[in-house]
């Protein structure tokens, strides 16, 4: 996904955003989605606080971070699981002191796990059947689908897999929106009966309306319960959003502290640059994602081993130009850079300027190979023979890590 051409100096775009489970649960709440009542807490005694407030007869405490498997994750504090049911509201604060400012490790997290910063203390709900539903962008059919199986709780991709029959689907039409036959259609498949079929077809128009609000390019509930009370309740959710409506989208956006995210990754991010780290020991600097990809590529090709992805995208300025080279040189893995720039998005003069720039402030110590083809590669050539400082090396010294 490329952002629109840059003009300004600083920017402040956000990719792949995440957001915790209590924050898509606010977001289903403001739509009118069935929920579990929920408070948050930053503090022991907030939790305890949250779970006396609640009045319920059974609370579940979830610590909130962005990965799955946490119930059976285990804090550096020593307790075990992220995720605690309990019907005595006074052991919430101990449980919650032993779970805040500590690190939970679970299968999708690094191996030293990732901080606990907040905790969600919630109502705990019985089911009695669970179900799945998501609403998606579909390529294939030029627009967003309903997807549901009576087989909730469980990998759907399983699902499909053993039981595609159980698999069901339905084409919206997104200038029609979800039609009523449709919404209680797939109801009726999810296998909700009498008056939970209509509760559980206007959960599903909620849910639609709340992918539109908030451009979303899936919601997905699994499970999408059903309580011994007869309610029909969204248990637990993942919102993926689509980032170039994050012009529009300034308050969904805003909920993301990044926190969590790679720091080098969320610096890049902060001006538009397309970073992934790798474990290499070659940089690369590309406009252009399929030319990143390739050279990357090539690198390994010839035994070499890349130290990142790095997208620069059209439209690029000198200051970002100045940023990438601050980021890649700040990895202790890089011992050279490779500049792969095709002058067709981007002009080369503006790129030679950053390199120059980077070079003469940042005291490059690193091999440097620059390739520079098409628009204004030969004024971007003319201005690098003429700087010379003592920390950027003469193009003659210029010393290739890899054939080229």
């Amino acid at each position: 996904m490329h952002a629109p051409a840059v003009t300004g100096s600083r920017l402040s775009s956000r990719r792949w955003l995440n957001l915790q489970e209590y924050q898509s649960k606010k977001l289903m709440e403001q739509s009118g989605v069935a929920v579990q009542r929920f408070y948050v807490a930053d503090t022991a005694s907030e939790a305890l606080e949250a779970a006396k407030r609640l009045n319920a007869k059974e609370i579940v405490l979830k610590a909130q971070i962005l990965a799955g498997g946490r119930g059976k994750g285990v804090f550096d504090s020593g307790l075990k699981g992220g995720v605690h049911l309990t019907k005595d509201p006074t052991v919430v604060g101990d449980l919650a002191k032993k779970m805040l400012g500590f690190n939970l490790s679970t299968k999708q997290t690094p191996k030293e796990g990732v901080k606990v910063k907040t905790v969600m203390v919630a109502e705990a709900l019985d089911i009695t059947r669970e179900t799945y539903f998501a609403i998606l962008m579909d390529r294939s059919c030029n627009g967003p689908v309903m997807v549901g199986s009576p087989q909730g709780g469980m990998d759907i991709e399983e699902v499909a897999a053993s039981t595609p029959e159980l698999i069901f689907k339905e084409v919206i039409d997104i200038f029609e929106g979800v039609r009523e036959d449709q919404a209680l259609r797939m109801a009726s498949n999810l296998g909700f009966k009498g008056p939970l079929e209509r509760q559980a077809a206007d959960q599903i128009k909620k849910l639609y309306d709340l992918f539109l609000k908030v451009d979303a390019t899936q919601v997905e509930v699994n499970p999408l319960g059903e309580t011994p009370e007869g309610q029909v309740v969204c248990f637990d959710a993942k919102i993926n959003f689509d980032d170039n409506a994050e012009f529009r989208q300034k308050a969904v956006f805003a909920m993301d502290d990044m926190s969590e995210s790679d720091p080098t990754e969320s610096e890049a991010a902060k001006w538009d640059l397309k970073y992934i780290g790798l474990d290499g020991n070659i940089a690369c600097f590309v406009n252009g994602a399929g030319l990143a990809m390739a050279t990357c590529d090539i690198i390994d090709l010839h035994g070499g081993k890349p130290a990142n992805f790095l997208d620069l995208g059209g439209g690029v300025q000198e200051r970002q130009v100045y940023e990438a080279f601050k980021l890649l040189t700040a990895d202790p893995k890089v011992e050279a850079i490779l500049v792969n720039i095709f002058g067709g998005i981007v002009n080369c003069a503006i790129i030679a300027n950053g390199i120059t720039k980077a070079c003469r402030e940042l005291e490059l110590k690193v091999p440097l190979v620059v390739r520079l083809e098409g628009g204004s590669v030969g004024t971007a050539h003319a201005r690098h023979t003429h700087t010379h400082t003592p920390n950027v090396p003469k193009p003659s010294k210029f010393r290739p890590v890899l054939p080229l």
